[in-house]
């Protein structure tokens, strides 16, 4: 079934529709909602409203990009929105942060994608947010700033102390040491 069709379906309350676009795209939303929540259950949640807030806004698709790309915006929003709600102003202040240790050059490549998600995961909300915007998304601090409510520098302030904080994670997990 053409994404024309499917959508087209999904407006009609057509359930088979409904359910094919879930079974379509809910893998990978799940994949991008796992770099921004903190737990899977979080990021399920994440996946379930922003079904919700699609299928309640699907008359409204223009066509203007992809169905996917549309519901990875409206995922990104929904987690960003809960961030909003959840940060505190513990993790816009300074974290002691150890200086970072550098890997040896092949150590990031042998992680799988899911490791490197569970390394994210378990940055501070912030700092997490920031990270996958400006890694992953390419938005600029400026963009970030905007989406989050804070300032640029806040932004980059954040970037460099959750790559220094990801980096330290992922030395701590696995107990390398150098001389």
């Amino acid at each position: 079934m053409s994404e024309n069709e499917l959508i087209k379906g999904c407006v009609n309350n057509d359930r088979s529709c409904q359910k094919l676009l879930f079974q379509r795209y809910s893998g990978r939303l799940l994949i991008l909602a796992k770099m921004y929540a903190r737990t899977r259950t979080e990021a399920e949640d994440f996946v379930q409203v922003t079904f919700i807030k699609a299928f309640g806004n699907l008359k409204s698709f223009q066509f203007k990009s992809t169905l996917e790309t549309w519901l990875k915006r409206i995922l990104i929003n929904v987690a960003l929105k809960e961030l909003k709600k959840k940060r505190s102003k513990n993790e816009l202040i300074g974290i002691d942060l150890k200086e970072p240790i550098p890997f040896e050059n092949d150590f990031i490549e042998r992680l799988s994608f899911n490791e490197i998600i569970e390394y994210i995961s378990q940055l501070p909300d912030g700092f997490r947010a920031v990270f996958n915007l400006f890694v992953f998304e390419g938005y600029s601090h400026k963009e970030i700033a905007k989406a989050l409510n804070i300032t640029e520098s806040t932004s980059r302030s954040q970037l460099t102390r959750g790559r220094k904080l990801l980096q330290q994670k992922i030395t701590e997990a696995n107990k390398i040491t150098y001389p």
